[in-house]
């Protein structure tokens, strides 16, 4: 096992240690006692955090951060060119990637519960979270977004349990080691690594031959695909469905109320559980389903999964209401494939307004021209779409796909689309023309975000 052979004397170091996942990796580290060091572009509040936990971060690049270090660890998003990467194989010092390293730190838990699939890991991880620290199973915790219940995006836990959501990008999760994993649902994304459908649905089978014999599967037998890539396994297999009514766990008497949120009757013909959510949308119930089934599988109480759902008010980024524009609600999404778009396109319209207006920028070159059909169709039932330039995230633009070509498109389709290239123009055209009773929607995964911030009054 990796860090039995590490000396905690010395340093593993943690290159763009203020990522998401690797700030969390850092702390968790941190906590069992081994010293972390880390460099990044920039000292943002998530340094500044780690710094006042005692984790020197070094701002900027250096061949010189890694020259003590026993092990270097980096992210995808770090180049081969990076002066640290480079140093660091001069001098011979092992080096990880991001997925690697979660790995390793999973093998030192005896349960890791690993909640996958194409869209809403991270608010099915951060709800299943809750479920677990209420129900004073102390979990550690690794999550894709801040939850306000955890002060960030992490939880440094004192118990056999790791929650960690588990992506499928460039097949990362394969190095992980779930005891529990909880499929969501299969869909093609990600079209710059996998080749198609197909090739998705053998990285998740693949995956999921990873948990033991004596382990469990949580999956929406709703999805045809999920119940594909299960098959021939011999761990203990549990469904939830709403449409599906053999599924283990199903949801009934489903309703809405005037704030957009579902409640429902779960039931598994032995036991039912009266559930109110305080997160709108429609796919929120597929995701507390998944959750109730795993908490069960735990012996968690019902009273405290019933509890904890009606609490959960969601993670950073889904659906997170910032403030009012000319007497219009704000709010900023995640959201960046169709799928996840439309889910979130149904949430505002159970939120009572006047027009809808959505702001969305594009995430990664590749994802927009391999989906450029499905976007196209994407936004018939918005009142006025902007659609910013495309976030090329790791990517070069090619020519191959822009904004102004999708807006072409989706005008030929729905004709409410505007191309505004820059966050100063969409925020000015915004406060010009938003009016009371609006809703405001700003989609993306990337740093479309800031837009919501500043035109919120």
């Amino acid at each position: 096992m990796l860090f039995d052979s590490l000396d905690k004397n010395r340093p593993i170091h943690m290159i763009g240690i203020g990522g998401v996942s690797m700030s969390g990796l850092a702390e968790i580290t941190s906590s069992m006692g081994y010293m972390i060091t880390g460099s990044d572009a920039k000292v943002s509040d998530t340094v500044k955090k780690l710094m006042k936990n005692g984790i020197t971060v070094y701002e900027g690049h250096s061949a010189e951060n890694v020259i003590n270090a026993q092990l270097v660890v980096y992210t995808a998003a770090v180049k081969d060119d990076n002066p640290e990467l480079v140093n660091a194989r001069l001098l011979g010092i092992p080096i990880l990637e991001r997925s690697d390293y979660l790995g390793e730190l999973m093998k030192k838990y005896k349960d890791n519960i690993c909640v996958c699939g194409t869209h809403g890991k991270t608010t099915t991880t951060s709800m299943l979270s809750l479920i677990f620290i209420n129900a004073n199973l102390d979990p550690t915790i690794q999550v894709g977004a801040d939850l306000k219940q955890l002060d960030g995006n992490y939880r440094i836990g004192n118990s056999e349990h790791f929650i960690v959501e588990s992506c499928e990008y460039v097949e990362s999760f394969l190095k992980f080691h779930p005891t529990t994993a909880v499929l969501l649902n299969i869909e093609e994304d990600h079209l710059d690594y996998y080749k198609n459908l197909e090739h998705i649905k053998s990285a998740f089978n693949k995956f999921l031959t990873l948990v033991p014999n004596n382990g469990n599967i949580i999956l929406n037998s709703d999805d045809t695909d999920c119940l594909d890539v299960v098959k021939d396994l011999n761990c203990t297999i549990t469904t939830i469905g709403i449409n599906n009514s053999s599924a283990d766990w199903i949801a009934k008497d489903i309703k809405l109320n005037d704030n957009g949120c579902y409640s429902f009757i779960a039931t598994n013909n032995i036991e039912t559980l009266n559930i109110t959510l305080s997160v709108v949308g429609y796919h929120n119930i597929y995701n507390a389903l998944c959750v109730i089934a795993t908490a069960k599988k735990y012996d968690i109480d019902s009273e405290v999964i019933i509890s904890s759902l009606k609490e959960f008010t969601g993670a950073s980024r889904r659906f997170e209401y910032r403030g009012t524009l000319n007497g219009a609600k704000v709010y900023d999404d995640y959201a960046h494939h169709p799928t996840e778009i439309l889910a979130t396109i149904k949430s505002a319209q159970s939120v009572p307004h006047n027009k809808l207006w959505i702001v969305f920028q594009p995430h990664t070159y590749t994802r927009t021209y391999a989906l450029f059909n499905e976007f196209k169709t994407t936004f018939k039932e918005v009142d006025e779409l902007i659609l910013a330039d495309i976030y090329a995230a790791r990517e070069k633009n090619t020519g191959l796909v822009s904004s102004q070509q999708l807006a072409i498109a989706i005008n030929e389709v729905s004709n409410n689309c505007r191309y505004i290239p820059t966050f100063d123009k969409i925020e000015a055209y915004l406060k010009e023309n938003v009016s009371n009773g609006d809703l405001v929607l700003i989609i993306g995964a990337g740093d479309i975000t800031n837009v919501s911030y500043k035109i919120v009054e």
